[in-house]
């Protein structure tokens, strides 16, 4: 149940979903979503409460990654199934 929680914003799964390309800091997921980094690392602070994400040190910054790949897995396929519930 945490886990479906710390997924249930689209911005937390815009997050996973880049994730599950590699480990990035903040700045490149807040160039990659759009979004301002306050609520970019609001949201990346719900998704290591729920052990989705993890953060590294890399030089000054912290490039987050996710904890388990599976979890890349379960966005994409959720994605996809929404996508195909709104086709005509």
């Amino acid at each position: 149940g945490e886990l479906l929680k710390a997924l249930a914003a689209p911005l937390r799964i815009g997050i996973v979903t880049e994730l599950a390309g590699g480990p990035r800091c903040v700045h490149e997921l807040v160039d990659a979503l759009g979004a301002p980094q306050p609520l970019v690392s609001q949201h990346l602070r719900v998704l290591r409460g729920a052990k989705v994400v993890r953060g590294a040190r890399r030089g000054r910054e912290i490039a987050y990654s996710l904890t388990d790949e599976h979890i890349a897995h379960i966005v994409a396929d959720a994605v996809t199934h929404a996508r195909e519930g709104s086709a005509p």
